[in-house]
């Protein structure tokens, strides 16, 4: 799963956050009525996940007693690249993980347009590009987790104690 989320640039080079390389451009938020923040379309790009990205992913789901089916089955069957600006993206992001929400938001998006430049005042620094690479393997953590908490849940409701026998 190590391959998850990873802050990639473009040409392959190394990208340097004091040089503002890291300056979310890509159209995630900007300010609407009365200062709100609002979401933006960014910039991702649907693909297929490659040879080594699928190894990644059945390393992983293996360590959870998965099959790779059983992870793709939480995790989605595509990936996406998610552009943070022109030569900036997290690289493999699944399509799970993305569209993942809580509480009616996107939680990566969201946190996105949050931080574009024009919203956030500056460029994003390295540990907050970071972030966003923890944020990829923790979703998709609870996601592949997911069954064995269902099963754990309904396990435990089986066994609860009935308050509606309890007299007034």
């Amino acid at each position: 799963m190590q391959r998850l989320g990873a802050l990639t640039e473009t040409e392959g080079e190394q990208l340097n956050a004091d040089a503002g390389e890291l300056a979310m451009t890509a159209g995630w938020g900007h300010f609407g009525a009365r200062q709100a923040v609002m979401p933006g379309t960014g910039r991702v790009e649907k693909r297929e996940y490659t040879a080594e990205e699928l190894a990644s992913i059945e390393e992983g789901a293996a360590g959870l007693g998965l099959t790779t089916e059983e992870a793709l089955a939480n995790l989605g069957g595509s990936t996406l690249d998610v552009y943070l600006n022109e030569r900036a993206y997290w690289r493999n992001v699944p399509e799970g993980v993305w569209e993942y929400y809580i509480g009616g938001y996107q939680v990566i998006k969201k946190w996105l347009s949050y931080r574009e430049e024009r919203v956030l005042g500056r460029a994003l620094q390295a540990d907050e590009a970071r972030y966003v690479t923890e944020m990829v393997r923790r979703i998709a953590a609870i996601l592949l987790l997911q069954p064995a908490l269902d099963a754990n849940y309904v396990e435990i409701k089986a066994h609860t104690f009935d308050w509606s026998s309890v007299a007034e």
